[in-house]
């Protein structure tokens, strides 16, 4: 078995899942989502649409998902592959000790990718550079289009069987190394050799747009890095893992030695919750009833998206009740 397995005669993502009961384990909204990704309309049923999708088959009027399926439409896709979940960590020091943040990414393939960018986008800096121009220009801390080719072709290409190590992104002061459970194909050499380990998993990233079947993610991965002033990644790679390690733009370092100051880049907060910030930066703090003043919502919703901000790790609580403030956990 292993050897069919290493020589990729036996591919995890055909293999069909027989603890997934359809249509109980099914969700028909991922499945939504995964059409509007693709930019498809649905005019066929479910059943048919996964069956055309090669992640489905119809045995004796009962409908069977192989782990491709699972992995993208299942309700819970851990439940089946309890693997497929994507470690990130945030570290305070370079040496990997101290953990400021630390989060186990579920759910479908294609929303763990999501979700593995928006903890790298918020914690990216990014710098400011005046150009003359009405709009300042931004300068991200790293190429950020390269490092999501980098999450896609993690979690495309990873070794589903491996049952006893996840995909792991690590966010250092002074870089991002992502590490991939994988299997050295036979005659690989970097750059060269494409290869696809989980053909219909590839192919369902290419329907949406994450990705080329083609195999091309390093040579994207480096265009990219290029096009940004980044450095090209460090690729490192042994039988079993797969490492792709980012440094800064030379551009962003540049902008910062000479005097532009970075910030965080809070891509994912709404609008309320950046303007408290230009608040927090000013005077220091903020309170729930300065919140509540400042955005003209209800004391409830001040609450809630105060708190949202101190689990992400950009504010923190002080005191208890009424006369807790908030404070900033990071440069702004």
């Amino acid at each position: 078995m292993e050897f069919f397995k290493t020589e990729g005669k036996i591919r995890f993502d055909e293999l069909i899942n027989e603890k997934f009961i359809f249509p109980h384990d099914f969700d028909k909204e991922k499945l939504n989502k995964f059409f509007e990704l693709a930019g498809l309309s649905k005019t066929l049923s479910p059943e048919k649409i996964l069956i055309s999708l090669g992640v489905a088959e119809k045995q004796e009027n009962r409908i069977y998902l192989n782990n491709a399926g699972v992995l993208f439409f299942a309700d819970e896709p851990q439940k089946f592959v309890p693997w497929s979940v994507f470690t990130v960590v945030l570290f305070k020091d370079r040496d990997g000790v101290d953990v400021i943040d630390r989060k186990e990414i579920r759910g479908s393939l294609f929303e763990i990718v999501d979700n593995v960018m928006d903890f790298v986008k918020l914690y990216t800096k990014v710098a400011y550079k005046f150009t003359g121009k009405p709009k300042r220009e931004e300068i991200y801390e790293y190429p950020l289009e390269a490092i999501r080719e980098a999450v896609i072709n993690s979690v495309m290409h990873r070794d589903y069987f491996e049952k006893g190590h996840n995909n792991i992104l690590r966010f250092f002061p002074n870089r991002i190394l992502i590490e991939n459970v994988w299997i050295e194909p036979k005659g690989f050499e970097l750059g060269k050799t494409i290869f696809r380990r989980n053909h219909i998993i590839s192919d369902l990233f290419a329907r949406i747009g994450f990705g080329e079947k083609l195999g091309s993610g390093i040579l994207r991965m480096r265009n990219i890095c290029r096009s940004v002033d980044a450095p090209e990644p460090i690729i490192e790679y042994n039988e079993s893992y797969f490492w792709i390690t980012f440094k800064p733009s030379g551009t962003y370092v540049q902008v910062t030695l000479e005097g532009g100051k970075p910030e965080v880049a809070l891509e994912i907060l709404n609008e309320r919750q950046k303007k408290a910030l230009k608040q927090v930066k000013v005077k220091g703090k903020i309170t729930n009833k300065e919140y509540v003043n400042l955005n003209k919502v209800s004391r409830i919703t001040a609450t809630r998206e105060l708190m949202d901000m101190v689990k992400k790790k950009i504010l923190k609580q002080e005191g208890k009740g009424r006369g807790s403030r908030f404070i900033s956990m990071m440069q702004l």
